[in-house]
């Protein structure tokens, strides 16, 4: 075995414990992810004000404070607001029901040619009861389990108080961290893995911190223009539109097709269609032509198909962790991609030059047959 192989197969190894321990320690790692998520989100912000004159501690207490206002200030504004709205909209639900059974269904019926009962609404009605009693038995059991069990209580409560204390410490020691494990890394591969670091960090720092500003300012501009408009539940139909924008047209679809069915049952007229209209219009040209090129730009560079896939096999190996970590995860898959392409295209397997190529293949053709058909055609005859 060559020097090369066995630096590669123990490069391999290592890379495979630390894979093999954090799978064996996922169930407790969710307090540090996020911890750690606030702490990269603050660390940019402790830098400048060191770069000020302040000590390193001083810097993350104040950005430590600061985001902690943010959090409890956004706590106390979000709650009431989404009490509020989904008291409007359970008051207005039985509109909503009475305008699909009334309007809706009957005119998919007629369009679609489909037989009058073929959208039986008491056995809908009756199937979604059916399911809401079954989902409210799995809640109020698990509910029950949890309460049941003092431990699970202990460690819900541990969770959260660990992640201020963690994301603190993380944010104080964070570049003490980050060059420990620089020198920790193999000199022969330094180099390129503080390269790929330098490039994940800028594509992460575009999506996590550019992606939160362009849904947070899409939630309060559909938010707001719904409003105007006069729908009563628009802030909540802004907010869902705006938290679902890191899904390329998925918050635009949800929100327009839910701001649709609000304006039809509220008010039935073509206006406040056309003004709906108007209002996630307006949304996607800010979207797409200054807010994402201002805050996120194009350094991400992941397909929407990408990014849906992306959110899905997070969700379903990490539940909502998963879906958490899915794109800042893809994001960094992207950069290692790029790299290994280009890799590729270095190496001699890309361009190591064809051999053995074919002569080319000479096609005898028969004169005779050919003068035939030529005869054949000039004359017209069969």
């Amino acid at each position: 075995m060559t020097h090369d192989t066995s630096r590669r197969w123990q490069l391999l190894a290592i890379a495979a414990v630390i894979i093999f321990v954090i799978w064996l320690l996922a169930p407790v790692l969710m307090p540090f992810a996020i911890a750690a998520m606030l702490a990269y989100l603050g660390d940019p912000l402790a830098d400048r004000l060191q770069r000020l004159g302040m000590g390193r501690t001083l810097a993350v207490s104040i950005v430590f404070t600061v985001l902690v206002i943010v959090v409890i200030g956004a706590l106390l504004l979000l709650v009431p607001l989404i009490q509020h709205q989904f008291e409007n909209l359970s008051e207005n639900l039985p509109r909503y029901i009475e305008w699909v059974r009334g309007t809706a269904l009957p005119w998919v019926q007629q369009r679609l040619h489909l037989e009058p009962d073929t959208f039986d609404t008491d056995k809908l009605i009756a199937t979604v009861k059916e399911h809401i009693g079954s989902v409210g038995s799995v809640v109020a059991a698990t509910i029950a389990k949890v309460s049941a069990s003092g431990m699970g209580i202990v460690m819900w409560l541990t969770n959260l108080v660990l992640i201020p204390v963690v994301a603190f410490y993380l944010l104080r020691d964070w570049d003490t961290m980050i060059a420990t494990i620089r020198r920790l890394l193999p000199r022969s591969i330094e180099p390129v893995v503080v390269h790929l670091s330098k490039e994940s960090d800028q594509v992460l720092g575009a999506f996590v911190r550019g992606q939160l500003l362009v849904m947070l300012a899409l939630g309060v501009f559909y938010g707001l223009g719904l409003t105007l408009v006069g729908i009563s539940i628009g802030p909540l139909i802004g907010m869902i539109a705006g938290l679902l924008s890191f899904v390329p047209y998925l918050g635009f679809m949800i929100g327009f097709v839910a701001a649709l069915i609000a304006a039809l049952v509220q008010y039935g007229d073509w206006t406040h269609v056309l003004m709906i209209a108007g209002v996630f219009t307006v949304g996607q040209l800010l979207e797409g032509y200054v807010l994402v090129p201002r805050l996120v730009g194009g350094k991400i560079g992941l397909h929407p198909v990408a990014v849906i896939f992306a959110v899905l096999a997070g969700g379903h190996l990490f539940g909502f962790l998963g879906v958490l970590l899915a794109l800042p995860a893809a994001s960094v898959v992207v950069v290692l991609l790029r790299y290994v392409f280009a890799r590729y295209r270095e190496s001699e397997l890309y361009t190591e030059p064809a051999t053995d190529v074919p002569d080319e293949i000479e096609v005898d053709v028969d004169v005779s047959v050919t003068s035939h058909v030529s005869r054949t055609v000039d004359d017209g005859s069969p």
